[in-house]
């Protein structure tokens, strides 16, 4: 299991039509239809999973290539468009925008008797991976849009988004749980931003190993020696680079949260992402206090590895893997093809297929 992706996108307000909406759900069930009928519903959480084809899809349904809107409308209407299908199809979906994304845990464990595993597992992941992109990766975007793809079998994709309220920039983050070895180590295979943040705190890269390490297990000690740890520390001259650590960081408040953790004794930083109430805050306090105290140096990296779908212009700082890139265009060519469109819309699909291949 892995996390495939990160996407930047311009914040657009507005919402797709009514009209375009409509027609955006006949056109995502007829395309889920035919890939699952063709290469299965594994194949299709894969698909989604890659920013690249998730992109091109947004594109082919007639939504705004650089739209934030993509990642909601496109989700939206593969959500809608498989509705009273999922059985059917073995393919489900939870999750949405703002508040719905609150019921994504429900709606995991309604479709509990059409599945063949338990559903507890698929809400664990739900709730992790929110957890990480909210928590983990500080990269300055919250969270406001999730949604969980999966199968009868218990196999899942993540797409979710985040905001950042001083750029106006949208942030995707997807997830493929096939092949995920964890969900704090690395999980990126593939992530695509308009730009690479300055200031980001990445406590899910391979160099910050230690820094969970060391996280968890400060985590674990009386909050009164920390809290004491973290007033002296935040007196001590550091340098530049190290300001996201104790920026905002105000110790009386970390009080109840490390209170939380020390009962948990988590014992390992995933158990620790999951206890109530531990967030950015208290993970940059640790993490801070992880340096003075053992040194463990965390990372600064953005995650973010690929830029829109051609690279951008130049083709730098996010070249295309070409090969790769034809071939999840050549999948949704074919999925249009089979699909049960009137020949005006499979020509308009095939013909932004074409305009997108041939950039």
């Amino acid at each position: 299991m892995r996390r495939t992706g990160v996407a930047d996108t311009p914040l657009h307000d507005g919402k797709a039509p009514r009209w375009l909406f409509q027609r955006m759900q006949a056109l995502a069930r007829e395309i889920v239809s035919a890939i699952v009928e063709e290469f299965g519903p594994r194949e299709l959480l894969q698909r989604l999973s890659d920013p690249f084809w998730f992109q091109a899809l947004g594109s082919v349904l007639g939504f705004d290539w650089h739209s934030s809107g993509v990642t909601t409308t496109v989700c939206g209407a593969l959500k809608e468009g498989i509705r009273g299908l999922e059985k059917e199809l073995g393919f489900f979906a939870a999750g949405g925008k703002g508040k719905a994304s609150l019921k994504t845990p429900a709606e995991i464990t309604a479709f509990g008797q059409d599945l063949s595993v338990d559903p507890s597992g698929l809400v664990y992941a739900s709730r992790m991976s929110a957890k990480v992109d909210n928590a983990a990766v500080q990269d300055g975007f919250t969270l406001y849009h999730h949604v969980i793809f999966f199968t009868a079998d218990g196999r899942w994709t993540v797409v979710q988004q985040g905001m950042n309220e001083t750029s106006r920039y949208a942030r995707r983050y997807h997830w493929l749980g096939e092949g995920l070895a964890s969900f704090t180590c690395e999980p990126h295979s593939g992530i695509w931003a308009a730009r690479r943040e300055n200031k980001v705190l990445n406590l899910v890269a391979q160099e910050s190993e230690q820094t969970r390490l060391a996280s968890a297990a400060l985590s674990c000690q009386a909050p009164e020696r920390l809290l004491r740890e973290l007033e002296r520390a935040l007196h001590l001259r550091m340098p530049a680079r190290h300001e996201i650590l104790y920026t905002d960081i105000d110790p009386k408040r970390l009080q109840k949260t490390l209170l939380a953790s020390y009962e948990a004794q988590p014992g390992s930083f995933e158990d620790l992402l999951g206890v109530r109430g531990v967030g950015p805050r208290t993970l940059r306090a640790l993490a801070f206090l992880a340096e003075i105290i053992y040194g463990a140096h965390p990372s600064f990296r953005d995650p973010a590895r690929f830029g829109y779908a051609h690279g951008g212009k130049d083709g730098h700082p996010y070249p295309v893997d070409r090969e790769t890139y034809d071939k999840s265009i050549e999948v949704l060519r074919q999925a249009v093809e089979r699909a049960k469109l009137g020949d005006r819309d499979r020509l308009h699909a095939l013909r932004k297929l074409e305009r997108m291949h041939g950039s």
